[in-house]
């Protein structure tokens, strides 16, 4: 009953004007990004930070905008999959298998529909774990320590690269960096500046928003601009025809099931850190073949093909929230953008956050049921005004991309530095991911840095020296244990799962570009 109560003054918090507008604009903006192939919800949310600050909003209203673009992305993503076999995000990819094939033979909008009610029964029902699940993990706030935040802050680096990284050593390399951007400006504790080679604007440390818009956002820009007039344009692809946008309820009862399944495979995908939504969607669509696919017909345009992953990707995203909120820990790429904004607004995220912030979060989880409906409601009948974002060509969308983030940081902070800051953010982001780095655990590093350091200081001043300290309770050794373990397992069964993910069509049904 408590929870039912936190939760209803959670809906008095978010059912005013400005928060539901907030809420419906976040979602419109959230399934335009997340439709465009490239963008994906990192990079919408990230775009979209600077305009929460220039507008002046609040902690509450500023995560109920982002958080409803993090959801609407989600559920954009399946729009590119459908009709062009172009994922608009990895967590889309597995949709291409039987949502392309279901456009192909004229039930695109059959697909698009079905998608859209397999996201909502996904995040509809995740929103619902996080309601039970983070407050449980919030009652082990007086068992920690400086050496279990120290170690719940390395597992946090060390899972974060999850199954789907490519190399582990360059994940590491990127928290590395991380880190090393953290320690730029003078040290809380000595009062000695710490690599500013002596220029004043970098005494208090990286702006980590700046940092945040110039990884995801900029260097989206550059990498426009070098393969400018070598990719060919997404609207030269040809156009499917959408055809009936409303699912027979025949068919969503057929699907039930299969949504039901994934959902519960997703969110516990979505609350391992690291794991994230491009696993949930790899293991619901993975899953729910072996089981119910007895006549071959996944990957050839079975309906359940597209109800699996879609309902597993969002339901993992609704998932990832729950070890942000409840112990500061990202559980992917997404989060740690959203990560990011709270610690930007002051608001510390962890086992704490519950009983010092409880109208922050309880309005956030109520502004995602909202939003939830909110995108059932918008997805199906504007289903074609969606499809029209495609034809925006890359030369138009960019240097709106650069506006808004030029714009945004400048309104935040006044500093014509900070924007020169962000432009070199830009280009490390572009050379990142020219040589495959992850960008994630470089923000990651940047986030926590200085609050690992601290933690560090701390257990081993208050040991005399001792560092065994670290590993010195049940609960940080079973936190070491784990961070080992996320480091590990991607390098001994990462690769096999990779390679699964992106199996080619001989064996899946995908078709490769």
């Amino acid at each position: 009953m408590e929870l039912l109560s936190s939760l209803a003054d959670g809906f008095a918090v978010a059912l005013t004007w400005q928060n539901i507008g907030l809420a419906l604009l976040g979602c419109f903006l959230g399934t335009i990004m997340g439709a465009l192939p490239g963008l994906g919800p990192s990079n919408g949310v990230a775009i979209l930070i600077p305009l929460a600050f220039t507008l002046g909003l609040g902690a509450t209203p500023s995560l109920i905008l982002l958080t409803s673009v993090y959801y609407g992305a989600m559920y954009g993503g399946r729009i590119s999959s459908i009709l062009l076999n172009i994922p608009g995000d990895e967590p889309a990819m597995m949709t291409c298998l039987d949502g392309y094939p279901m456009a192909q033979q004229g039930r695109a909008g059959e697909a698009l529909a079905l998608s859209g009610v397999a996201s909502f029964v996904g995040a509809f029902f995740a929103t619902w774990g996080l309601v039970f699940l983070a407050p449980q993990l919030v009652k082990v706030a007086l068992l920690f320590g400086p050496a279990e935040y120290f170690a719940l802050f390395a597992l946090a680096f060390a899972t974060l690269g999850g199954i789907s990284s490519t190399n582990q050593a360059k994940s590491a390399f990127a928290a590395a960096l991380g880190l090393g951007l953290a320690m730029i400006g003078v040290d809380t504790q000595t009062g000695v500046p710490r690599f500013t080679f002596g220029e004043v604007h970098l005494y208090d440390g990286i702006d980590f928003l700046v940092a945040i818009v110039g990884l995801f956002a900029l260097s989206e820009v550059f990498i426009f601009l070098e393969h400018r007039g070598t990719d060919r344009d997404i609207s030269d692809k040809p156009r499917m025809k959408i055809g009936k946008i409303i699912p027979s309820w025949k068919l969503i009862r057929y699907c039930t099931p299969t949504m039901l399944r994934t959902t519960g495979l997703g969110f516990l995908a979505g609350v391992l850190p690291g794991a994230g939504a491009s696993l949930g969607s790899f293991v619901s669509y993975s899953m729910e073949k072996r089981l119910v696919d007895r006549k071959g017909t996944f990957g050839k345009g079975d309906p359940r093909g597209v109800a699996a992953p879609e309902a597993g990707n969002n339901a993992a995203a609704g998932g990832a929230l729950v070890p942000m909120l409840a112990l500061g820990v990202p559980g992917s790429g997404t989060t740690a953008v959203l990560l990011a904004v709270l610690l930007a607004l002051n608001i510390t995220p962890g086992p704490l956050l519950f009983s010092q912030n409880p109208d922050v979060v309880w309005g956030l989880i109520a502004a995602l049921f909202i939003g939830n409906i909110m995108l059932l409601a918008m997805n199906i009948p504007m289903v074609g005004l969606f499809t029209r974002v495609l034809m925006v060509p890359p030369r138009i969308l960019m240097p709106i991309v650069a506006m808004v983030s030029f714009v945004g940081i400048y309104g935040i902070s006044g500093s014509s530095f900070d924007l020169l800051v962000m432009v070199g953010f830009g280009v490390m982001g572009w050379v990142l991911r020219k040589l495959d780095v992850p960008l994630v655990p470089v923000i990651l590093g940047t986030l926590l840095g200085n609050e690992m350091e601290v933690n560090f200081r701390r257990a081993v001043n208050i040991s005399n020296g001792d560092y065994w300290t670290l590993v010195g309770s049940p609960l940080a050794i079973t936190l070491w244990a784990i961070a080992i373990a996320g480091f590990v397992l991607p390098i001994l069964v990462g690769g096999v799962i990779r390679k699964r993910m992106r199996m080619p069509k001989d064996n899946e049904g995908a078709v490769t570009d």
